[in-house]
């Protein structure tokens, strides 16, 4: 009987392991198609890259991180691995974009050749940040429905803000750099179509994550809150790695960029998604305190980014510019810290 229960829960934790691969890998090469149709959208529509990269592509590349934190939330009922996606999925994003520095020419800074208009974004989600913080942290809650707190509902008014206050900057920046490009050969119905197809393999193959991480978290013994920050918050965010990387590599820093601050804004919006999917409580009440040093540490990231845009080093010593560099070493803190906790 213990032989057979061993190789079963050893079979379960390969499965789980395997599940876990198999998935990250479908996400991330849909995701770096959307790359190329978002940049072909951003040109046929005249909406910008960075407003582009803020609401559409965030929107999308976040999908993941939606039906993840649905998933955990109204079927394995667990406030930690949604909570834990999200706030992971924050700092996961800031890393990918001190990373990009890697890939940009060797002379320039990331932040130096981003647009202006990110310090908006990136603002923005320090504002939605610290309210999740807030969240996290108080022993009580304005309850408007039994399971729906006043938390989510400023969630859901500080985006809606947020989208119209970048829409109308953006429009201003297109207004006075109003430049020429080469129009793409594909349609913009074309594009959107194509668009559409492979957000819906993500979301398909989103909805099996929880599932796996759960797995991993019951198997690993290293708790469903680190789980959650780690592995399927890098999972859900693979999209935003694809996403990125095809943008720098086409050019478009300001896609890539937009898409990684819009991404956070949007997870915000998802824990009251989430919240209002939990019906055992409040996501956020429920959630392990723990979740407070991602955040602290997203924050930080996030200032530091908005010293780098504003700043804008013209160039960098190592392979990564100093205020990239110190984006990653906040990262590897806040996992060490998360881990040791």
């Amino acid at each position: 009987m213990y032989c057979i229960s061993f190789k079963s829960n050893k079979f379960i934790s390969m499965t789980g392991t395997i599940g876990f691969i198999v998935c990250a890998i479908i996400i991330f090469f849909a995701g770096k198609k959307l790359s190329y149709y978002g940049d072909v959208i951003a040109e046929l529509s005249g909406f910008g890259k960075a407003w582009i990269g803020l609401i559409l592509m965030a929107s999308v590349t976040s999908l993941p991180e939606l039906v993840v934190g649905i998933s955990s939330s109204a079927i394995v009922k667990s406030p930690d691995l949604a909570v834990g996606d999200i706030m992971g999925s924050c700092a996961f994003n800031l890393m990918i974009l001190a990373m990009m520095d890697m890939f940009v020419k060797k002379n320039q800074n990331i932040f130096s050749i981003a647009s202006n208009s990110h310090v908006l974004a990136a603002t923005l989600g320090i504002v939605l940040m610290s309210i999740a913080g807030f969240g996290l942290f108080l022993n009580f809650e304005i309850v408007l429905l039994p399971w729906l707190g006043l938390t989510s509902l400023v969630f859901f008014i500080v985006y809606l803000f947020s989208v119209r206050l970048m829409y109308k900057f953006e429009k201003k920046s297109i207004a006075i750099n109003n430049e020429e490009h080469s129009k793409p050969v594909i349609t913009l119905s074309q594009a959107a179509k194509w668009y559409a197809l492979y957000a819906c393999i993500i979301i398909v193959v989103a909805l099996f994550l929880p599932h796996f991480a759960e797995q991993l978290a019951e198997q690993s013994g290293l708790g469903k809150s680190f789980v959650g920050t780690l592995f399927l918050a890098a999972s859900t965010s693979l999209p935003e790695i694809a996403v990125s990387i095809a943008a720098v590599r086409m050019g478009s820093i300001d896609l890539s960029v937009g898409n990684l601050l819009g991404s956070n804004i949007f997870n915000i919006v998802i824990l009251a998604i989430d919240d209002i999917f939990y019906t055992g409580g409040h996501l956020l009440k429920d959630a392990s305190e723990s979740h407070m040093i991602s955040v602290l540490a997203t924050i930080i990231m996030t200032a530091i980014a908005v010293i780098g845009l504003t700043y804008r080093p013209s160039s960098k010593k190592f392979f990564l510019g100093i205020d990239a560099l110190l984006i990653l070493i906040v990262y590897i803190g806040n996992l060490l810290l998360l881990y040791n906790h």
